[in-house]
């Protein structure tokens, strides 16, 4: 049973009753009593609160899990918080290993995301981000829209024949 919660960003113990820091507004870590820090503590301590703010935005692009890993550890590194979502059509159950992979970041932090991605020659990946959508669905509903309007005007043409 945990007694204590801690401080990702600041490192204050805190009862566990407590679910927020009073200092920092992060949401505090259970500890359990002399239980060594998990991976997954060591990793909310490097993330820099200034980052965690705002509604998620994508900031990258990965071609698959481990591409999209390597970025969110990159990006943790400079305290950057990160979260991974399938790209929109991979999200069927056929597809739920494998396919692309986009990278979120809270608005404070996509900025700084994004250039540290750029002066870390992944700047390709970088630059498949932001907050529009995707731009093959921009081609897709092109696509489907013109295929439509040329089906139209021969069905017309036609019907002029006739």
């Amino acid at each position: 049973m945990s007694s204590t919660a801690e401080c990702p960003s600041c490192g204050s113990v805190l009862p566990a009753t407590e679910r927020f820091c009073a200092g920092c507004g992060l949401p505090l870590i259970p500890i359990e009593d002399g239980a060594p820090a998990t991976e997954a503590h060591a990793r909310a301590r490097k993330i820099d609160p200034a980052y965690a703010e705002g509604r998620l935005v994508r900031v990258a692009f990965a071609n698959n899990q481990a591409e999209a890993e390597l970025i969110q550890g990159l990006l943790l590194e400079e305290g950057i918080p990160t979260m991974l979502r399938r790209s929109g059509g991979f999200d069927v159950p056929d597809f739920l290993a494998a396919g692309p992979r986009d990278v979120l970041a809270p608005e404070s932090g996509a900025h700084a995301a994004r250039d540290l991605l750029l002066s870390a020659d992944m700047g390709e990946l970088a630059a498949g981000g932001g907050q529009g959508g995707n731009p093959p669905r921009i081609t897709l509903v092109v696509a489907v829209l013109g295929g439509g309007f040329v089906t139209a005007v021969i069905a017309w043409l036609i019907g002029q024949a006739l």
